[in-house]
């Protein structure tokens, strides 16, 4: 095969693996970046090389799965598992993926104030254009839209350099583990790993490779498309967090928001490094608040075997139609209610999203071993070697990290 059909073998395949991995990068990862290098300086650098490594392997195996069977994640558990897992599984996830919509349209709204906009007006707004964007759009243009949004994240990357850091020390910290037994670090590096890998983005990525109508024989294609989209959502963490330790830590300024750093980086790193900061931010969010709701549709429908797709009308799949609907309108409009429990909602998706991963990862490994399914595409031994180490240790991390959010730890 020549070297420009396989271009263009990928460019048409390209797509689902990008997208799943960068939006994965939405306000709650953005904060958890930015509190990173604000508290800790470099010092948690080293945690993405781990974390690009367990991205990378779980992310491959659901994708080949999509592209095997030519069907969802939560398809293949109800039809292995019955559908009672699979029902308590759902209601979980869907609560867990609710607070992470709200999530991201607060991260929208604080974004949106700082860079001199009322919330009342872009919340709504906001809201409208990607409830329309999906709804009235069909599964291509939809993707479309979202790869080009894709691009505005590498803003962090600009910021980054615009923040002048001491770069042999940012590459010494990256490859050399630096441990601090404090509490907040050892939750930090945690969360780190806890915000980059999620149960959603498994359900999202399989379900989108089933809807695009990739096959096994373009397989080689996608698993390029899911490695590249793993490198790039951590290359951005990492700039994120490096934005954050050059101007924020040495000035020993704390924060708790993605919104509060973008601030703070203004009388430090100047204007544009603010206004960079802050609209890759708001399309962070959006992006978010569009993909997250479409995996809660997908993965809710599969498991009880209701149409859904982007590509279907009202008419055609009105439970994965309404379903996103709903997502979109009572999210934001949690948002707009004063003392509305925010905070309550973002951490009970956390605690949620932790204690279901662990689940979701050894549904994922057990199917992907299954001859029945998966055929000649099963996981070699090495493979599963590295596999079963990377979903032990990530489940582990995520118990440790619904404990530390339960019962925080005394500094």
């Amino acid at each position: 095969m020549s070297l420009w059909r396989r271009i263009i073998i990928f460019l048409s395949i390209m797509g689902p693996g990008i997208i799943t991995a960068n939006v994965d990068n939405d306000a709650s990862g953005i904060t958890t970046y930015s509190v990173a290098g604000a508290r800790f300086g470099y010092a948690l650098l080293w945690t993405l090389i781990p974390t690009t490594v367990a991205l990378v392997v779980v992310q491959e195996m659901v994708a080949r799965m999509g592209a095997v069977t030519g069907k969802g994640l939560s398809d293949l558990i109800r039809e292995n598992y019955g559908v009672r897992s699979t029902f308590f599984m759902m209601t979980i996830l869907f609560i867990a993926n609710f607070g992470t919509t709200v999530a991201n349209f607060a991260g929208w709204a604080a974004s949106m104030e700082i860079l001199g906009f009322s919330k009342y007006l872009m919340v709504p707004l906001g809201a409208s254009v990607i409830w329309m964007i999906v709804i009235k759009g069909s599964y291509k243009f939809v993707e479309r839209i979202l790869l080009v949004a894709c691009l505005l994240y590498f803003g962090y990357v600009l910021s980054g350099v615009m923040a002048k850091p001491n770069w042999a020390e940012v590459f010494k910290s990256t490859i050399i583990p630096q441990i601090k037994w404090n509490s907040e670090f050892i939750v930090l590096s945690i969360a780190i790993i806890g915000t980059t890998i999620t149960p959603w983005m498994q359900f999202y990525l399989q379900s989108s490779i089933a809807e695009k109508g990739i096959r096994k024989e373009e397989y080689k294609a996608s698993r390029l498309d899911v490695f590249i989209g793993c490198g790039i959502t951590n290359i951005i963490a990492f700039f994120i967090i490096v934005t954050c330790a050059t101007t924020l830590f040495p000035q020993g300024i704390r924060i708790n928001e993605a919104s509060e750093a973008a601030l703070a980086l203004k009388p430090l790193a100047g204007n544009y490094a603010f206004l960079i900061f802050a609209i890759s931010l708001a399309n962070a969010s959006l992006l978010g608040a569009i993909i997250v709701p479409l995996a809660t549709s997908y993965y809710i429908c599969e498991a009880m075997g209701w149409e859904r797709g982007v590509n279907k009308t009202f008419k055609e799949a009105p439970q994965f139609m309404w379903i996103y609907t709903f997502m979109i309108v009572t999210a934001s409009l949690l948002i707009l209610i004063p003392g509305a429990p925010l905070v309550l909602l973002m951490v009970l998706s956390s605690v949620l999203n932790g204690l279901l991963l662990p689940f979701v990862l050894i549904y994922a490994l057990s199917l992907v071993n299954n001859r029945k399914i998966m055929g000649d595409y099963v996981n070699p031994w090495s493979y599963n070697v590295i596999s079963w180490g990377t979903v032990s240790a990530i489940a582990v991390l995520a118990i440790f990290f619904v404990i530390a959010t339960l019962v925080p730890l005394k500094v």
